[in-house]
């Protein structure tokens, strides 16, 4: 990894700090903007990038609410880089619709069902309505955002894999 390629990759997870002070009312605090620079990130970087961005977000987005879930947050990182990886795949190979539908219903529904099991159906039923409109405004500024990075990256060759 080259200089310059660290340094887009530590921008993009300061960038994802700045979001996970942007929180979204939940039942636990971390639910927040920290993956949408992790989306744009694993389409203008590659799906690595963008799963690395993803868990660090999200461990400082539980770090900065006093980490409710515990140890259940690395579960949680985990899943996260597993569904900004694929997004990137898919994304790139022009799927992009796939990829979108793929994170929604994946960070929304799927992410939180071992909580179903942990922590009860309570907690799940409550957690996914905010999962939602969390995974919709994440994605919905990475959708925004990536075409319009993706032109300055281009005409400025800023990255080089």
């Amino acid at each position: 990894m080259n200089g310059k390629r660290a340094s887009i990759l530590a921008i993009f997870i300061a960038l994802s700090v700045i979001g996970a002070f942007i929180k979204i009312p939940a039942i636990v605090g971390s639910v927040a903007l920290d993956v949408f620079p992790a989306l744009v990130a694993a389409v203008l970087l590659g799906s690595r990038s963008g799963a690395l961005i993803a868990s660090f977000g999200h461990l400082l987005s539980a770090l900065i609410v006093g980490l409710p879930l515990g140890p259940l947050h690395l579960l949680i990182a985990a899943e996260m880089a597993a569904l900004v990886w694929l997004f990137g795949n898919l994304y790139q190979t022009n799927k992009r619709k796939l990829a979108s539908v793929s994170f929604l219903v994946g960070n929304a529904f799927v992410a939180p069902l071992p909580f179903l099991f942990i922590l009860g159906s309570g907690f799940y039923i409550a957690l996914v309505p905010v999962l939602v409109v969390g995974s919709l405004l994440n994605l919905g500024l990475g959708i925004v955002l990536i075409p319009r990075l993706a032109m300055i990256v281009e005409k400025k060759g800023v990255v080089s894999s």
